[in-house]
């Protein structure tokens, strides 16, 4: 564990402020889910939950399943990182930060088909994966709120996306969003 130098104390409430500092870094926003735990030192360690983590395993099968039905690339991401891959790009995508695009387009739900020329195409993580010549984004919904995000994209030189693979996207999104709400 790495030592800040920040101290802070706990107010009447029971209350304990993170620093700014940390926040930004850490991409903690007002809102966000933190998950506590404690170890036999007494050291309290605050960690970002992601509902998605429950389901890191299922959505790797699916996945798997997906890119090998269709021949295409599949990532699934929580709002942080992407949680599971398959298809041929999971060693330069799994466990990746998501770009800030893609985290934007998440918290607008909003469903992108762009090809790598387009205005709207949006880099999945940070570090742009090379070679992407089309893709389909779709955000995952679970009880209301946005908690990641399906992509299904390509490598193929004139590959072009139109409503099978939106439905294909979205119906995975639909789906792992159903299976977080059980």
């Amino acid at each position: 564990m790495k030592a800040t130098g920040i101290v802070r104390r706990i107010d009447d409430l029971g209350r304990v402020v993170i620093p700014k500092e940390i926040r930004r870094t850490l991409r903690l926003r007002e809102g966000t889910p933190l998950e506590i735990f404690t170890d036999r030192e007494g050291e309290i360690i605050l960690k970002k939950y992601s509902p998605m983590v429950e389901l890191t395993a299922f959505a790797g099968q699916y996945a798997e399943a997906m890119a090998q039905s269709t021949g295409l690339m599949v990532c699934i991401t929580d709002r942080d990182q992407v949680v599971a891959a398959a298809g041929g790009a999971r060693k330069e995508l799994l466990q990746k930060p998501i770009s800030h695009q893609l985290e934007l387009l998440i918290q607008e739900r909003s469903v992108v088909v762009a090809g790598k020329d387009d205005k709207g195409f949006t880099p999945i993580t940070a570090d742009a994966v090379e070679g992407i010549t089309a893709q389909v984004i779709a955000p995952i919904i679970c009880e209301g709120d946005a908690i990641g995000a399906v992509a299904v994209f390509s490598r193929e030189p004139r590959a072009r996306f139109g409503d099978m693979e939106v439905k294909l996207a979205s119906t995975a999104a639909g789906f792992l969003g159903r299976q977080m709400e059980s």
